[in-house]
This record gives C-alpha cells, structure tokens and sequence, in this order.
C-alpha cells in the first residue's frame, strides 16, 4: 500500500519569510535604506491598483513597490507613509510552478525588482543588484 503525500502551496508566510531572507542579502549600501520599508504579501493586488496600473489580469503583477524612491524623499516630508514592497502570493505561486523557477529565485528577483524601484535604478542596475543578493 502506498501512502499519499499531500503538498500544499506555500503560505504567506513562508513567502514572507523568503523574502524577508532576500532582503537581508541585499549589500551596503541598499541595505542602510531599507530597515524602515514595509513588506506586504498579499494573494493579488486590489481591484484599484490594478485598474491604476491598466491590469486586467490580476496574475499578470507578481510585486509592487510604493512610495517614493530615496533620491525623491526629503526630510521636509511630513507624516509620509512609509515605502512598501507588496508581493502577490498567487501571481508569484503560478509563475513559479510555470517557470520551474526555484520559489527562492523567484521571489529573490521580485523583491530585488521592486527594491530597485525604491532606489529608482534602471533595470541594469537592478540585475546587478540581483547578482549581488544571489
């Protein structure tokens, strides 16, 4: 008799936890500017966001970054909300089993993508810093 293995897909916060890893493989000096960005995972972004974006398919926005980015802020910003970093765990969980992606690589990528935003580097920029956090 055989047993049944089930397998689940990995939970929030599992995924949060990946990527709370990838963020602390981000180097100096990225990380100095990160310590106070908040991480939100969520199953898809809302209705309004992606409407703001010109989404349809809400499987098509893996992550998100709001807020402004560093080289925009001032310290005269009063009361600002705090920068975001918003992962879609459905998007992210059909782009990993289609891919064949490693959930860590995946999520590392996206997380660096949406970091990059925050410090407004260019997409170059960006895979060198995915290099990095590898």
């Amino acid at each position: 008799m055989t047993e049944k293995t089930e397998t689940f897909a990995p939970s929030a916060e599992q995924l949060e936890a990946l990527a709370r890893a990838a963020l602390a493989r981000i180097p100096e000096p990225f990380a100095a500017h990160l310590k106070d960005v908040v991480l939100i995972i969520e199953d898809f972004a809302d209705e309004e966001t992606l409407r703001d974006m010109g989404i349809e398919d809400p499987f098509e926005l893996t992550g998100l970054y709001s807020g402004r980015p560093v080289g925009e802020k001032s310290p005269f910003d009063v009361a600002a909300m705090p920068d975001r970093v918003h992962l879609y765990r459905r998007p992210l969980l059909d782009e990993w089993v289609d891919t064949g992606v490693s959930l860590e690589a995946l999520i590392t990528h996206v997380v660096v993508h949406e970091v990059g935003h925050h410090f407004g580097l260019s997409d170059e920029d960006m895979h060198a810093l995915e290099e990095a956090a590898g």
